[in-house]
């Protein structure tokens, strides 16, 4: 089975999202690890407004639409919504995204892509703001 294992440490929340997405449309069953680390870029107090809007628009907890506060969910979220997830393929490319926060026992030592690298503009972590929701 294709599979690729993607360290998100320091990478960029779309451009890490679009690559998942792309990949498991293509058949490969994507593994993200440290989910905590990836980074989204602009202004702390915007990206904090932004999503805490995003939570509020939901109306009850019996209807929708219902968004995630954990990094691992809000990442799956986003990667759902660069696919088709109403047709079949984009439901089968959806299922084979898989997320974690931190690097599990069984993917210490597999081969990994660092997406990630030093930004120098101002960012912040994806586990800091689901700490903030």
């Amino acid at each position: 089975m294709n599979q690729i294992i993607i360290d998100a440490t320091n990478a960029t929340l779309g451009r890490l999202a679009s690559y998942a997405a792309k990949q498991a449309l293509l058949g490969k069953s994507v593994i993200i690890v440290n989910c905590n680390e990836i980074l989204i870029t602009g202004n702390r107090d915007s990206i904090v407004k932004e999503y805490k809007e995003a939570r509020g628009r939901g109306g009850s907890s019996l209807r929708g639409p219902h968004f995630p506060k954990s990094a691992e969910r809000i990442l799956k979220r986003i990667v759902r919504g660069m696919l088709p997830y109403t047709q079949g393929r984009g439901e089968a490319a959806l299922h084979r995204v898989i997320c974690h926060n931190n690097t599990p026992a069984e993917y210490e030592s597999a081969k990994k892509i660092h997406a990630g690298k030093e930004k120098p503009v101002k960012t912040m972590k994806l586990g800091e703001l689901s700490k903030l929701l």
